[in-house]
């Protein structure tokens, strides 16, 4: 947990989430092993990638503001997360969400269990705001309002990921 907080990217997205308004914090499982195939989309179509987010799967956004993580928020949160043991999983398909591109880890289920248990320990914290019900694992790839471009962009991710996917990797580390 020693990469800086995410706080106040500079572009705007279809969702609402960026710019935020107030400085927060993610909690998240950077994967390098992905930043061969996607660093190009991710740059061109990904304001968190704009922003100097690597590529990563989330656990639990947004976390706390910067101001607010001190040694008793990092102490529970290494005490929820102690239990859960380092996986291997593998992105295996490029799904899609309304407005954003996105690759999806198998086993799915590690990466809820992380969300859940980290929620549990700070229950004022909802992934996304409590904007999903279902809690949803992925690599955001991509970003538009315009799902024509969101078609052109996976067709390109498609030819580009051919030989690469399934792409494997391991959750060892989770980063705030």
């Amino acid at each position: 947990m020693t990469n800086p907080p995410m706080s106040n990217p500079p572009t705007t997205n279809p969702s609402g989430r960026w710019p935020r308004p107030d400085p927060q914090s993610a909690l998240v499982v950077l994967v390098a092993e992905a930043e061969p195939l996607v660093a190009r989309f991710r740059a061109a179509h990904d304001p968190a990638a704009a922003a100097g987010i690597p590529a990563h799967i989330t656990i639990l956004f947004p976390f706390r503001a910067p101001a607010r993580i001190d040694a008793a928020a990092t102490a529970r949160l290494a005490a929820c997360l102690r239990p859960h043991a380092p996986f291997a999983y593998a992105l295996t398909a490029i799904r899609r969400f309304p407005g954003a591109l996105y690759l999806a880890p198998d086993p799915a289920a590690p990466f809820r269990a992380l969300t859940r248990a980290v929620w549990a320990a700070f229950p004022d914290h909802a992934p996304y705001e409590g904007r999903h019900r279902a809690i949803l694992p992925h690599l955001t790839v991509a970003q538009s309002g315009d799902e024509r471009a969101l078609d052109r962009i996976e067709r390109d991710l498609a030819a580009a990921a051919r030989p690469h996917l399934p792409l494997h990797a391991a959750a060892a580390a989770i980063t705030l």
